[in-house]
């Protein structure tokens, strides 16, 4: 199966590259190992890797170097892999928040309306290809540039260890929002319109249960990871056979597998294969088409709009009573132009409303977004913390659960993260401090099930700088802080956080390599155990406790 990822558009596939690029057995590997490079000398600047990723395909562009099936294939798959992981972790109620369907709705109608009129006044103003565009063109082109990146918001997320937070389920919700919305797009512009059969996909769900017990049946090795490509590519199949975007078959069947443990088994099982394929995606970007100096320049233009529409995304997010952080590190991972964009603008060119130039303007566009945004989205809290007092003049004094200011008794210890481990580890540290422990967690549910257990726990993000100012002068009341978040970028970021604001108790994380151990001691960790070395020692330790207890029996 092959889903292009700008369907309709030729692009000259097949055809090779220039001089020494002609066999594709050998131009795929060296594809691969310059964008490896180059995701390396990214890596080396603390930059992103998508952003080599990126950088390596317009550089192959410059070199002669033209898409070859093998590149869109996996680009293609990568795509799919993660509308299905993204469906993993989808829910119902996070589309029924206002935060989400609401600002979702209202930036796109919001921004659509305004880039319209832009691209109309440049028109007017004899700019370029937007001289000859009709109000149909128009239309279309401003709706391609209000969409937001999926797969940048994903990886920058994951990047940062902020997939469970709040911020980044907002920022996942309004993509979402965005997807369907294209898909809307793409079955009234083109004749890509669904057939009928597309109706029996109403009684997809009843596979549900039987999707269930196969994964559950799969195990935990290869299989499972299997198990998932097989749903992932099988979904993204059905819905293309009945004329609908096979993406949002991936997405479908994702999602009607969410909301079990063994779905993120799944998920964190095929992060690696998902994270693979997915470098073909960011090459392709620049691969697409060949880009003049006249199409380079109307792409800077369309850079301009990324201001405009972060800012839309602040205000609505600040509207919907989210804390100012939550609001503006939501915005970043929101600020760019989408892959779906480039869809878009295809369509349309295909249903001849915009010429094939603007094609090449719009994925200029789009790859340059990605490049800088990616080390701003990174460097969101260093920026939040310039500009905090402004940003807080946007924060309304009503906000959100989980926003709110909070008013806990005095503890000793606060734990960060309720997981398997972390929720252990509070009750364990519960014996030696009883009634001076608080626990954190960014999962209403975890929280929930916490408090159900009778544990002192709260909403919050360790990772967010407002968090200690939500808990009046609490950072200077303990004596302990545990970090035992999955993630090793969250616990990094925490670490760095209690520093900058004076704690001077002592800080116990948890790591699974030894490099990351190293870092987080040299940020100020008091103590740092080796996750998988505990485990062993622990079984050892319990081990030899029970032989003890069998000999004296």
């Amino acid at each position: 199966m092959h889903v292009q990822l700008i369907p309709g558009v030729q692009l000259r596939q097949g055809q090779g590259v220039g001089p020494g690029w002609q066999s594709l057995s050998l131009t795929a590997p060296a594809w691969i190992a310059f964008a490896l490079a180059l995701g390396m000398l990214a890596k080396y600047l603390r930059l992103p890797a998508l952003v080599g990723f990126l950088l390596a395909g317009f550089l192959l562009n410059a070199m002669g170097a033209r898409p070859s099936v093998f590149i869109e294939e996996i680009a293609d798959l990568g795509i799919t892999l993660l509308l299905f992981t993204i469906g993993l972790h989808l829910s119902v109620r996070m589309f029924a928040r206002p935060e989400v369907w609401a600002v979702g709705l209202g930036h796109m109608a919001l921004s659509t309306g305004v880039l319209t009129l832009a691209v109309i006044g440049g028109g007017v103003l004899g700019i370029g290809p937007l001289v000859a565009l009709g109000l149909g063109g128009s239309l279309a082109l401003g709706l391609a540039l209000s969409f937001s990146s999926t797969v940048f918001a994903v990886k920058a997320l994951e990047d940062r260890g902020a997939q469970r937070t709040r911020h980044g389920r907002i920022a996942l919700g309004v993509l979402i929002i965005q997807d369907l919305v294209a898909v809307v797009f793409l079955a009234t512009a083109t004749d890509a319109r669904p057939s009928w059969w597309a109706l029996l996909l109403l009684g997809l769900f009843l596979l549900r249960r039987p999707l269930l017990a196969l994964m559950e049946h799969a195990g935990h090795g290869e299989l499972l990871v299997l198990f998932g490509v097989v749903a992932a590519i099988g979904g993204a199949a059905v819905f293309e056979l009945v004329g609908l975007k096979a993406d949002l078959g991936a997405l479908v069947i994702g999602f009607m597998l969410a909301g079990t443990a063994k779905s993120a088994e799944l998920s964190r099982a095929m992060d690696g294969f998902k994270d693979l394929f997915l470098v073909g995606f960011f090459v392709s970007i620049g691969l697409a088409v060949p880009v003049s100096a006249v199409s380079f320049g109307l792409g800077i233009m369309f850079l301009l709009a990324v201001p405009v529409k972060a800012a839309g995304f602040m205000l609505l997010f600040a509207s919907a009573r989210l804390r100012a952080r939550t609001a503006w590190q939501a915005t970043l991972d929101l600020a760019t132009f989408s892959e779906f964009g480039l869809i878009v603008v295809a369509a349309a060119v295909e249903a001849a409303l915009l010429p094939d130039s603007i094609l090449a303007s719009v994925a200029v566009a789009v790859a340059l977004s990605l490049v800088v945004a990616a080390p701003i989205a990174t460097r969101g809290d260093a920026l939040y913390s310039r500009w905090r007092e402004p940003l807080r003049r946007l924060q309304r004094s009503e906000r959100l659960d989980g926003d709110e200011d909070l008013h806990v008794n005095p503890v000793d210890v606060v734990v960060f993260g309720l997981g398997r481990l972390g929720s252990s580890a509070l009750e364990a540290v519960e014996l030696e401090f009883p009634d001076r422990v608080l626990g954190v967690d960014v999962s209403p549910r975890a929280v929930a099930q916490m408090r159900q257990r009778g544990h002192n726990v709260v909403l919050g993000d360790a990772t967010d700088p407002e968090f200690w100012s939500r808990t009046e002068d609490l950072i200077h009341r303990l004596d302990w802080v545990l970090l035992t978040m999955a993630s090793h970028e969250a616990n990094l970021a925490a670490v760095e956080r209690l520093g900058a604001r004076g704690f001077r108790g002592r800080i116990v994380a948890t790591s699974r390599y030894p490099d990351q151990a190293d870092e987080l001691r040299a940020l100020g960790a008091s103590l740092v155990f080796d996750v998988y070395a505990e485990a062993g020692s622990g079984f050892a330790s319990d081990l030899h406790r029970r032989f003890e207890q069998e000999r004296d029996q």
